[in-house]
């Protein structure tokens, strides 16, 4: 079940440019019951297994040594860091951390849709200074400590639509989202060494078999991008995370 779940999150967010660990996270709450806190490191750990195939896809288009990723980086892992903490010692519960899912997902939905409708290119702003952007690096680090998410989803149609080429926006924030993932799982398990009565650890089993799953299903998701309408799979997926985000506000209240 859980190679299934890490290989459909990836099948269907790939061609669209979306964390498959957006989705995943909720099927590890709902479907696989995971415990909490354990669901968000080990969705980081989904990620570490996931994206190494998709990082040796763009070394081959370009070095994903750049000084943007240098910038993200020294922004995302503080902020991973600080993520896990407060994820542990402020909001360990499941209750309030659906209220947060939905927080995430409902915002995200609407994007996804909005999408879909606003087509018409537009002429890109100044890109973002070194500061503005490390201080958004900084804050997608805290946001992916606590959810387990992928920095790269929120951190890339920022940059480019604020003027940062493509070619060099997709490498910077998927390395970023690599190292930051393998900062923030490694921030748990020092977490899970000292402190006692709670799953702060991830669940290996989970972890790797869904990222298995992710690995097979984003190469895939690459390949078959092109003969997907996207428009549709957009308002699908916004649609299910609207969804999904207002059945975990409700459970939540």
């Amino acid at each position: 079940m859980s190679f299934i779940g890490g290989l459909a999150v990836a099948l269907v967010t790939a061609p669209i440019g979306v964390s498959g660990a957006v989705f995943l996270l909720p099927v590890q709450v709902s479907v696989l019951q995971v415990p909490s806190p354990a669901v968000t490191p080990t969705n980081l750990l989904f990620n570490i297994v996931a994206i190494p195939g998709a990082l040796a896809r763009y070394r081959t288009q370009a070095p994903l040594r750049s000084p943007l990723t240098s910038v993200l980086l020294i922004g995302t892992l503080p902020g991973v860091v600080l993520g896990a903490g407060i994820r542990v010692f402020l909001i360990p519960g499941i209750h309030v951390f659906r209220l947060l899912i939905a927080g995430f997902l409902v915002p995200l939905g609407i994007s996804l849709i909005r999408g879909r409708r606003h087509r018409a290119p537009k002429p890109p702003s100044m890109p973002l200074s070194r500061t503005v952007t490390f201080a958004f690096a900084f804050s997608v680090g805290v946001v992916g400590g606590i959810y387990g998410i992928g920095g790269g989803s929120l951190l890339s149609p920022i940059l480019v639509h604020r003027g940062t080429p493509l070619p060099i926006v997709a490498p910077a924030t998927l390395v970023c989202t690599f190292i930051t993932s393998l900062v923030g799982a490694s921030a748990y398990l020092i977490l899970a060494a000292t402190t006692s009565g709670l799953p702060t650890g991830p669940d290996w089993t989970v972890g790797l078999v869904a990222g298995a799953g992710g690995l097979v299903g984003g190469y895939l998701g690459a390949r078959l991008g092109p003969q997907v309408p996207e428009p549709m799979l957009r308002t699908a997926l916004g649609a299910l995370a609207i969804a999904t985000g207002a059945l975990y506000a409700l459970q939540s209240l």
